[in-house]
Order: structure tokens, then C-alpha cells, then sequence
């Protein structure tokens, strides 16, 4: 089968943050069901949030064989090779960092197919991106980045708009703008890790 550029991306997106789920469910030391729930919950989380929200019915995960088999064999690969990677953290957050910037395009891209306003398709991107972490660390009982100080949601608006801005204001093709735009988030988001770039606390 023949996948368009959206599509991979989304596929991408899939396996890279059901890897973070698995990698996230090994930590806690689930068993093997928990893995695979974690895995699925990560990666399809926001985007079934997404497509609740439009009225896209049946939500995609449900009739896409392909993303679902991604996420299986993330869910494989991360528990093989998990000896190696769990002493590194950054792996982590890697995959959590371009699934949020794969997710976010394709959240917009739902908005924009569906004819929304451009700050609702930039919503959808962050949720697309950002909620299947948030429900990650909701489950595992961690504090979830998505609402703490660290650059995050802004790294998913700021590709999100440069995504919008870019497809309206430049000549550029829409794979360029699109691979573009994700490269932003990621890096956004790695740098922000590595210089411990924060928001502002809000403090009674």
C-alpha cells in the first residue's frame, strides 16, 4: 500500500510515541498487558481525543490496521531493547518530543480538512499532540509535563503557527513546511530540556 506523505507522518508520530508509552510502562514495571495498554493509550490518545471533538466517527485508531501494527511492534522494540536504553532518560523524552512535533502537524492538518478557524486547528494540533502524553502521566502517576512550567504546549503552538503561517505566506511546498515545522517542535522542546527553559510559576 501507498502511503501519502500525511500519512507516514502520522504513522511516524504513532510509533514514536507508543515507544515512549511502552518505554514509560517498562519504568513503572507493569506487566505485559499494561505495556501494550500504555503504548496504545499514549499514541492514539489525543488523536481519539481529536476526532471525538470534530465528529470524525469512527475515530481513526479503529479502522487504521496499519497504526495499530506500529504500535505493536513499538511496544516489542521498546521491551527487547529496553536494557540498553533505561539508563538513559533522554530516549524518553526523545520520542515524546517527535511525537508531540508529528502529532501536532497532523492534528492541524484534521482541523484545517475539516474547515475550522485557524486557532481551533491549532488547538487540535496541541491536543493531537500533547494529550496522549498527558493521559500517560495521569496513569502512571506522574506530574504531567503538559501543566507544569516546562516548554511544552508552547513548543506545539509555535510549530503550529509557523506550520499555518508558513502554508499561507510562503511558496514552499506543503512536505518542506510540514518537515519544517516538526523539526522546530522537537527542537524546541529538546532545547528547552537541556537549557531548563521554563514558564513563569503562577504563585498565590
Amino acid at each position: 500500500m501507498q502511503l501519502t506523505y500525511i500519512q507516514g507522518l502520522e504513522l511516524c508520530g504513532t510509533f514514536a510515541f507508543a515507544v515512549s508509552g511502552a518505554t514509560a510502562a517498562i519504568n513503572k514495571s507493569y506487566d505485559v498487558i499494561g505495556l501494550l495498554a500504555l503504548a496504545f493509550i499514549t499514541a492514539i490518545g489525543g488523536g481519539t481525543i481529536r476526532d471525538l471533538l470534530i465528529g470524525a466517527t469512527p475515530v481513526a485508531w479503529m479502522t487504521d490496521e496499519l497504526s495499530n501494527t506500529a504500535i505493536i511492534a513499538a511496544a516489542v522494540i521498546a521491551a527487547v531493547f529496553f536494557s540498553y536504553v533505561k539508563r538513559l532518560q533522554r530516549w524518553l523524552n526523545i520520542f515524546d518530543a517527535i511525537g508531540l512535533g508529528l502529532f501536532t502537524i497532523t492534528g492541524i492538518n484534521k482541523g484545517m480538512a475539516a474547515g475550522l478557524p485557524v486557532p481551533v486547528c491549532v488547538a487540535l494540533g496541541v491536543i493531537t499532540g500533547a494529550f496522549g502524553g498527558l493521559l500517560r502521566d495521569v496513569i502512571t502517576g506522574e506530574q504531567p509535563i503538559l501543566f507544569t512550567r516546562e516548554i511544552y504546549a508552547v513548543a506545539s503552538i509555535a510549530g503550529g503557527c509557523l506550520y499555518i503561517l508558513a502554508g499561507r505566506f510562503t511558496s514552499c511546498s506543503g512536505d518542506i513546511i510540514q518537515s519544517i515545522s516538526v523539526t522546530v517542535i522537537v527542537s524546541i522542546r529538546l532545547l528547552s530540556l537541556r537549557y531548563n527553559w521554563q514558564l513563569p510559576r503562577i504563585r498565590q
